[in-house]
């Protein structure tokens, strides 16, 4: 059984892990060292003292962002020496880069005679055009927040629903400076549609191809839309079950917490989301691949404390292993709730208390 050398560990954090045998996610504890990354299981509310597993990091393959699972957009791929394939998912996609980075300068160092990490930064078809990575352009351009605008066209007598035109893509490219030029956005926009990761919408744009123009049309009649195995979904584990109104607001911090359920009383890995404008904290079973939360609540007249970590805190179950906090809603439910560790506590309590 490999132990943690004290000082040796590189990066330590909630990872979501598809199983091998069963293909199941499940949330694990990941510590990483200088030659392998350990996994460990979260009992109750205390990590186990005995490991669940080892990625040897040796001749390690990252692929980074992997989009082939359609409701995991966080997920990067390692490949062993051996062949073998992890698929590990981050709470966002800047802690899922910083794993990525931290791996594979990690697989640099422990190749013989140096040279650059074995990286494999590519979109899902590994199209790039001129070094622009398609994966990240269309990470961003189907983002619920912040990417290209989904509505209602009338062409022609006939309504297409959830899609957009040639030329409000050109603008949004330009205007998130995805591209320098209206020329560059609508290259870039065409090898999207090459790869198959937008279709045409509605007789135009449909016509236009066919009788082989330009790929795509910087036109505001051309319709097109996301391809159909691609579902129009943010960064964010949500969306249609909920008050659209929730879900509407910025997303001012989002990470792995564990909460205490309020009948079971057992302690589960939730991924939290905190938005403002309304103020609510959401909360997503990171093993499911539903879209929506799985709970949620408004933070106005809202009280966030920390808790003691001597001795357990009324209302407390389990054998915790600290670092609590617990929220009382407006309504009198109390959420008890805890950190992986006490800087993240005290960031979690203090982004809440700005936003109640």
């Amino acid at each position: 059984m490999e132990t943690e050398e004290k000082g040796s560990v590189l990066r330590q954090g909630f990872l979501v892990k598809r199983g091998h045998v069963v293909p199941n996610w499940k949330a694990r504890w990941f510590v990483m060292m200088p030659d392998k990354l350990l996994y460990y299981k979260y009992e109750g509310g205390r990590k186990d003292s005995c490991q669940r597993g080892k990625i040897p990091l040796k001749g390690c393959e990252v692929t980074c962002p992997y989009l082939e699972y359609e409701n995991r957009p966080l997920v990067l791929k390692l490949r062993t020496k051996n062949g073998v394939d992890h698929f590990l998912e981050a709470c966002s996609r800047e802690e899922r880069d910083e794993w990525a980075e931290e791996i594979s300068r990690a697989v640099t160092k422990l190749q013989t005679g140096g040279g650059e990490p074995v990286t494999n930064q590519q979109d899902s078809s590994g199209a790039h055009l001129q070094g622009v990575n398609l994966s990240k352009v269309l990470e961003s351009m189907y983002d619920v927040h912040s990417g290209i605008n989904m509505s209602n066209h009338v062409e022609q007598g006939s309504t297409y629903s959830n899609c957009f035109s040639g030329s409000a893509a050109v603008d949004w490219l330009v205007f998130t400076q995805l591209a320098l030029t209206r020329v560059d956005a609508v290259t870039l926009a065409s090898a999207l549609l090459e790869e198959g990761f937008l279709r045409t919408v509605g007789v135009k744009s449909v016509e236009f191809l066919r009788t082989g123009g330009e790929q795509f049309m910087d036109d505001s009649t051309a319709l097109y839309s996301f391809s159909d195995s691609l579902k129009k979904r943010g960064i964010v584990k949500a969306e249609t079950s909920l008050s659209a109104v929730e879900l509407s607001g910025e997303v001012i911090k989002r990470g792995f917490l564990l909460k205490q359920g309020h009948r079971r009383k057992n302690w589960k890995v939730r991924l939290f989301v905190l938005r403002s404008e309304p103020p609510f904290l959401h909360y997503y079973d990171p093993t499911k691949d539903d879209v929506s939360p799985a709970g949620g609540f408004s933070l106005r007249g809202c009280l966030v404390s920390s808790l003691n970590d001597n001795g357990v805190p009324s209302g407390v179950k389990g054998n915790v292993q600290g670092n609590l906090f617990k929220i009382i809603t407006q309504l009198d439910t109390h959420y008890f709730i805890q950190a992986p560790t006490q800087q993240e506590k005290m960031d979690w309590i203090e982004a809440i208390r700005e936003q109640t």
